[in-house]
């Protein structure tokens, strides 16, 4: 069953005219009457009685008449939806993000996202790197916020921010009171740090700065996001190396001072399954690249 036939059909079961149908069709008669008999053949049934005076539905017809209709409205609300989802004005979007992602502009250029596009549904899932991408190649995620740049040749990624490591410690802490700090001044401190299970790139990155400064940290606490990093040490549990957006957390008894030297920076990425990029990706990439900015440089 075409829904060229249907479309037919439809017109004619109102207009109960062949001539009539067939105009407002922009056809002429003749297709006309053998589509009805193709979709009467398909059917295996008469949908019209027609004779020199009139046209009319049998009961058949009466009946297809109304399915004809919904099924038409489908199609054509089908062939909308696909056309807005290719245009980026609707669809679906799965994303995962880490937790500092929450300080780097991400919710803001969600909200700015979605009053563009108020017909895409948007789902959110707070996961570390690894998960992410395990989740992003099962097609479990259209898009993900992740720390790394390590990832198979399936997925594509683009970096939307670089930012300082700084130094995390509790409010009371003799350093707190220092506007700046250099690395080694760590040494001997209890560590909190972030899990190498949850993410490898920043459990070495921040080995890597206490090497560089001459020490290898005493890790106290080992945890998987962020907030739990800062939380810690408001505690009082130790001190940390975190990214610069940490600052916007806003826990009291946690003070942020910055290092007073470049280290190895923290970085954040995009990334998406390979192939034809979607539109709605591209488009929160662009903004959320946008806030990124923005929010860096407050």
């Amino acid at each position: 069953m075409e829904l060229r036939h249907l479309r037919y059909f439809s017109v004619l079961a109102e207009e109960l005219h062949f001539g009539r149908a067939a105009r407002r069709l922009s056809i002429s008669q003749p297709p006309l009457s053998v589509a009805i008999r193709q979709l009467e053949d398909t059917v295996g049934a008469r949908l019209f009685e027609r004779n020199s005076k009139e046209v009319r539905l049998t009961p058949a017809g009466d009946a297809l008449r109304v399915s004809a209709r919904r099924l038409l409205q489908q199609a054509e609300e089908a062939a909308l939806e696909a056309r807005d989802i290719a245009q980026g004005s609707a669809g679906r979007l799965r994303i995962g993000f880490v937790g500092a992602m929450l300080y780097r502009g991400l919710p803001q250029a969600l909200r700015a996202f979605q009053a563009k596009h108020p017909a895409v549904r948007i789902t959110l899932a707070e996961l570390n790197s690894g998960v992410q991408i395990t989740e992003l190649m099962h097609d479990r995620l259209d898009l993900g916020f992740v720390h790394t740049a390590r990832m198979p040749p399936e997925l594509q990624h683009r970096l939307l921010l670089t930012e300082p490591f700084v130094c995390c410690l509790p409010a009371g802490h003799a350093l707190a009171r220092r506007r700046a700090l250099a690395p080694a001044e760590l040494r001997g401190e209890p560590f909190v740090l972030f899990s190498r299970e949850a993410s490898p790139d920043y459990h070495e990155r921040i080995l890597s700065i206490c090497a560089d400064a001459g020490f290898h940290p005493e890790v106290r606490h080992e945890v998987r996001h962020w907030l739990a990093v800062v939380s810690l040490v408001s505690q009082g549990m130790g001190v940390a190396l975190v990214p610069q957006a940490m600052r916007h957390s806003a826990l009291s008894g946690a003070v942020f001072r910055p290092l007073d030297r470049e280290v190895t920076p923290s970085e954040a990425y995009g990334v998406w399954r390979a192939g034809p990029l979607n539109m709605l990706v591209q488009r929160l990439l662009d903004g959320l690249a946008k806030s990124l900015r923005e929010s860096a440089k407050r």
